[in-house]
Order: structure tokens, then sequence, then C-alpha cells
């Protein structure tokens, strides 16, 4: 990597605690050898501090590949467990927003399902409550707005299961769009001949905790990917008015 710092998007850093975006098609973590965002920013660290030896990157969560957003990672053991802990307390507040294929959605709504991850397989389905590995999965939605063929919605996760947004909105017919993992799917961003890298209409938005050592409040905004701003000059009107 030439120029680590192009890499990644900072957009919080302060003492161990650091905030970037994740841009969509590229994996959270991964082995030695492939490009992920957690080796990008060791890279950043490495070059920016002048190390030599190895650099530590706590990653106390993670985002789908094909996702974009806000995403918070640690710089030493004892912050990346106090920010797990927030994960796993509930206490990270989660905000996402998604373009879903469809409209006629209810002004808001909670979705509740419960949830597995299929054996062998990169997917979730929907499943009894009472199925064995079953898990709850509880979201919180609004629709900020629409076009003729697609709703835009901001969402809030209570759990974070796997594919949860995903999974939930498609289940009810109103899939993600670009996500062929749970279609049947409409277009969206630059269509990769690598599936890989194509992106899906889900950015995490924000992300609102609590700063391990200083326990102060933060609260940080991933901006919109350019596969967003260009759908539509409606959209990205309303885009640039949201909060």
């Amino acid at each position: 990597m030439n120029n680590p710092a192009a890499a990644i998007e900072i957009l919080y850093e302060d003492g161990p605690c650091l905030a970037v975006a994740k841009p969509a098609g590229l994996l959270t973590q991964a082995p030695p050898g492939i490009d992920s965002l957690e080796t990008r920013i060791k890279a950043f660290y490495k070059a920016r501090e002048a190390k030599t030896g190895n650099v530590y990157l706590g990653v106390p969560h993670r985002l789908d590949r094909a996702a974009s957003g806000a995403m918070v990672f640690a710089r030493h053991v004892r912050a990346a467990r106090r920010i797990s802990e927030q994960f796993e307390a509930r206490t990270v507040r989660k905000i996402y927003w998604a373009l879903v294929s469809g409209t006629g959605l209810p002004q808001q709504d909670t979705w509740r399902d419960f949830v597995r991850k299929i054996p062998d397989q990169p997917r979730a389905e929907i499943v009894p409550a009472e199925q064995a590995e079953a898990r709850e999965a509880v979201l919180h939605y609004r629709v900020l707005g629409a076009s003729d063929t697609w709703t835009w919605l901001e969402i809030e996760l209570e759990t974070g299961r796997m594919h949860q947004v995903r999974l939930q909105s498609a289940s009810r017919g109103w899939p993600v769009l670009g996500d062929a993992h749970y279609g049947p799917t409409t277009a969206f961003g630059v269509p990769y001949a690598d599936e890989r890298l194509r992106a899906i209409a889900l950015h995490a938005r924000r992300l609102d905790f609590r700063h391990p050592m200083t326990h102060i409040d933060v609260s940080v905004t991933a901006p919109l990917p350019v596969e967003w701003s260009t759908l539509d000059e409606r959209f990205s009107d309303q885009a640039t008015a949201a909060p």
C-alpha cells in the first residue's frame, strides 16, 4: 500500500478510540494477504507512527462486505474490551440508512423475527422461535423518503444479527437495492464483474457510544457513498437535508 493514509476515512480519533467510514465492497477483517479495513487501518498507523513491529487493533463489531458506513475500533486491549461490552449490553445506538425496492411501507414500524445462520452458507433465514439456534432480531424504522420504485428507510437496530436488515426487509417483500443474496434485486452502484466488490444500499449512518477511557458520549456520522448521491436528483436533495 503506497499511501495508507488515503485508504481510510477517519470520522473520529481520540486516544485509543478510532471511528472510520468503511467503503462498500471491503471486508472488515480478512486472512493475511487479503485486503480489509483492518489491514488498511493497521497500515495507516504503521506508516504514521513509523512502527516496525505489529500494530494492535481491536475490532469490536463488523459490517457486511457489501455495506458501507461508520465503524469504531480500539488501539489497545482495555479499550477494545470496554467497547465490546457496550455492543453486548446494547448501549451502542446504531442508525442505518437503507434503500429498499418497492413502495407502500407504513411510515414507521417495528420488525420482530427469529433468525439463524444457515449452516455452511453465508446466509441467514427467518425461523420459528422454538427452532434450535433461533435468535431474536428486532429493528425499528421510519420512512425518510421515496421514489416511484424504492423507499428510503432510517433504521435503528435493537439487535445485531447476521444480515439482519437485509433479511428482515427482504422477507417482507422490500429487499435492499443491489442485494442479490436476498433478492429479487434492483441494480445499485457500479456493476463490477467481481460480485464481491458490488455495493448494496445499506449504510451505517451513525454510531452513538461512550468513549472507553474518558466515558464521554460520542456520536459519529458517516457521509453517504457516491452511489447514493447519484441515484437521482430528488434523493440527492433529500439526503443533503437529512440530519
